[in-house]
């Protein structure tokens, strides 16, 4: 791989789809497993702490904040339907990092937001070029030009 190519790549690299498979392998699988899992079926202590938040229907609301992390994230590491996944968990990840950890010092919302911001550019992004919404998309079309 020549220098130019590693420092310059195009969004249609190699090194780029990698790096988005990587990305999203890992925060999406990180947010299944070490998070989404252990809130599906959601706790008391957990529906409370979604009620002490202001949400009419807690369990409604803490089912939903727990198959976003556990359901988003594995989709979003097999990177399919990666961009409505995405939007879910990023909104679950400001509802935990501006509601439940509002008056928390920054070391305890980090997390919240650096997942945040991740799945924020997987909703930016997509999935790459390694990623199962390639078979979903509609296929490119190229225009001839003639000027």
């Amino acid at each position: 791989m020549q220098l130019r190519t590693l420092l310059f790549a195009s969004e249609r690299s190699l090194a780029v789809g990698l790096g988005l498979l990587v990305l999203r392998l890992f925060a999406g699988l990180a947010m299944a497993f070490a998070h989404g899992l252990g809130k599906v079926p959601p706790s008391e202590g957990f529906i409370e702490a979604t009620a002490g938040l202001g949400f009419p229907a807690p369990t409604l609301f803490a089912w939903m904040a727990g198959l976003a992390e556990l359901v988003g994230g594995v989709l979003v590491a097999l990177g399919l339907l990666t961009r409505p996944a995405s939007f879910f968990l990023v909104v679950t990840m400001a509802v935990a990092a501006f509601g439940a950890h509002a008056g928390d010092p920054f070391g305890d919302k980090e997390m919240a937001l650096l997942y945040g911001a991740v799945f924020l550019c997987t909703m930016l992004t997509g999935s790459g070029r390694f990623g199962l919404d390639r078979f979903l998309a509609p296929p490119q079309r190229r225009s001839l030009s003639f000027a």
